[in-house]
This record gives structure tokens, C-alpha cells and sequence, in this order.
């Protein structure tokens, strides 16, 4: 009996998958990072008085920015155009919430109330797309998400903060938590379909030949 014959893709690299499309992007990364979000908030809302007795501020401060780093670097590896690429997401993710992080913290420490909220904001976005763009070899591109990550980060911030005060106590922090995550959860996505422009194009088509 003559072997069936099976279609075979002779240009796909076992390296590639389907690139993920802006629309993917933009849902996967705000949905997903307003879930990370809203369980980092969470244990703001239900065990802050806790994590600065037992922590101190800089320890509770820390234990969160890991919490989003790990979280978010699982979340943001889907979007990988190329498989195989998860510890690459990580380490990108990390070190670039890490500088948006310090970014944010540093000017709202030094200059606080809202005139160091928004310049932490502008400060930690354009810290993240720097490291984000240099991630990918795109620095042209820093400018750009900056400016995608100044405008989303700061719209789930200070939405964020207005439903916190005004619905206040656990309810109102979990509903920060969530916007803030689903606005700047979308920007990240946006900008890393952005970043991955290159890539991207260097994936041919599928093409499949019987034989």
C-alpha cells in the first residue's frame, strides 16, 4: 500500500508560529495584565497594613514589583512572534518593569503628591520603552512607545485612582488595580507588536506542498 500523502510546510521553521495580530495583542496583553493587575492589587487591598509591619514600605514595595515582573513577563510571552522565545519575554519584561518601576517610585518619593504621580508616570513609561526597544534591537522606536506607554499607563493610573476614591475601600482598590492593569496592559501590547514589526516580516507565509 503507497504511503499517504500528507501535506508538508517547507518554509515554516519549527521556530515560528502564527504571528499574534494587533487586535490579539492589544486583548491578550490588556486582559492578561489587568488579571496580573488585579491579584497584585488585591494584596494591597487585603494585607497592605501587613506587608509594611512585616516588610517595611521598601520590602512591600519590592515584593509587588516582583509580583509584576514574574506575573506580567508570563502574561506578555505569548505574544512572542518566534516560540521558544519565554525567557527572552522575561528578561525584557523584567528589566524593563524594574526601570519603570524605579522610574516611578523615584520621582514620586522626591517630588510627591500629584505633580510626582505624573512625572513618575512620564519618567517610568519612557524608562520601560527605552529597555523595550533596546530589547529588540528598535531603538528608533523608543519615541513612539513612549509615548503609547505615557498616555495608557497615565489613563489607567489616574482613572484608576478617581474610582478608588470615589467607590474607596477593597472594592475601590481592586477596581484600580484592574483598570490600571487593562490600560497599560493594552499599551505594552501595542508596543510590542510594534517592536516585533521585523520579526514578524521575516516569517514567510505558510506554503504547503504535497508530496
Amino acid at each position: 500500500m503507497a504511503p499517504d500523502h500528507q501535506p508538508v510546510d517547507t518554509r515554516y521553521s519549527p521556530d515560528s508560529r502564527p504571528a499574534p495580530s494587533f487586535r490579539k495583542s492589544l486583548l491578550i496583553g490588556g486582559i492578561g495584565f489587568a488579571l496580573v493587575s488585579l491579584g497584585v492589587f488585591a494584596t494591597v487591598a487585603f494585607a497592605e497594613r501587613w506587608m509594611y509591619s512585616n516588610l517595611g514600605v521598601s520590602g512591600a514595595y519590592i515584593v509587588w514589583t516582583i509580583l509584576f515582573m514574574l506575573l506580567g513577563g508570563r502574561v506578555f510571552s505569548l505574544l512572542a512572534v518566534k516560540s521558544g522565545r519565554a525567557l527572552r519575554f522575561y528578561a525584557i519584561f523584567g528589566v524593563a518593569f524594574f526601570s519603570y518601576a524605579v522610574g516611578w517610585v523615584g520621582a514620586y518619593f522626591v517630588v510627591r503628591g500629584p505633580a510626582g504621580e505624573w512625572l513618575g508616570s512620564f519618567l517610568g513609561s519612557v524608562l520601560m520603552a527605552m529597555v523595550i526597544a533596546a530589547g529588540f534591537g528598535v531603538l528608533r522606536s523608543s519615541p513612539v512607545i513612549s509615548g503609547l506607554l505615557f498616555l495608557t499607563n497615565s489613563a489607567g493610573y489616574f482613572l484608576g485612582s478617581v474610582l478608588n476614591d470615589t467607590v474607596r475601600g477593597q472594592p475601590g482598590m481592586l477596581l484600580w488595580g484592574a483598570v490600571y492593569g487593562l490600560f497599560l496592559g493594552a499599551g505594552l501590547g501595542a508596543s510590542l507588536y510594534i517592536v516585533q514589526s521585523r520579526e514578524r516580516k521575516s516569517i514567510p507565509e505558510p506554503e504547503t506542498l504535497d508530496v
